[in-house]
C-alpha cells in the first residue's frame, strides 16, 4: 500500500466535493452556462482520478512497480494540470479577468497525464513479481 498517494487521493476527493458543491451553488450565478460546464468538468475529472489515485495506491501493495507509482504520479500531475487548468479558465471568467486563453492550453497535458496513468497502471498488472 502506498499511503502518500491514499492520503493526497482522499484530500483531492474531499475538495472535488467541496468544489463541486461551489460550482453549483455559488459560481452558477457569477458565469455563463458553458463556464459552469466546464468547471463540471475539473470537479468530475479530479473526482474520478481521485479514486483512481486511491486505487493505485492500494494496488501498489501487490504491484510494488515504479510502472504503479508512476500510474499514481501521473494521475496526481493530471489532476493538477487538467482540472487545475478548466479551474482557472472558469474562474478567471468568473473575474472577467481578460488575456487568460494560454491556460487551455496545459488541459490536454493533463489529458495526456490521465492516459498515461491508465496505460503505466495496466503495465503493472503485466510485471511478474
Amino acid at each position: 500500500m502506498h499511503k502518500g498517494f491514499l492520503k493526497i487521493a482522499a484530500i483531492l476527493g474531499a475538495l472535488s466535493v467541496g468544489l463541486g458543491a461551489f460550482g453549483a451553488h455559488a459560481l452558477k450565478g457569477m458565469v455563463s452556462d458553458h463556464a459552469v460546464a466546464t468547471f463540471e468538468t475539473a470537479v468530475r475529472y479530479q473526482f474520478y482520478h481521485s479514486f483512481a489515485l486511491m486505487l493505485t495506491g492500494i494496488l501498489y501493495a501487490s504491484f510494488p512497480f515504479k510502472t504503479t507509482l508512476w500510474a499514481g504520479r501521473s494521475f496526481i500531475a493530471g489532476i493538477l494540470l487538467f482540472s487545475g487548468s478548466l479551474y482557472v479558465i472558469s474562474l478567471m471568467q468568473a473575474a472577467v479577468k481578460p488575456g487568460y486563453g494560454w491556460v487551455g492550453a496545459i488541459t490536454p497535458l493533463g489529458g495526456l497525464c490521465f492516459i498515461a496513468g491508465w496505460l503505466l497502471l495496466c503495465i503493472s498488472f503485466f510485471k511478474k513479481n
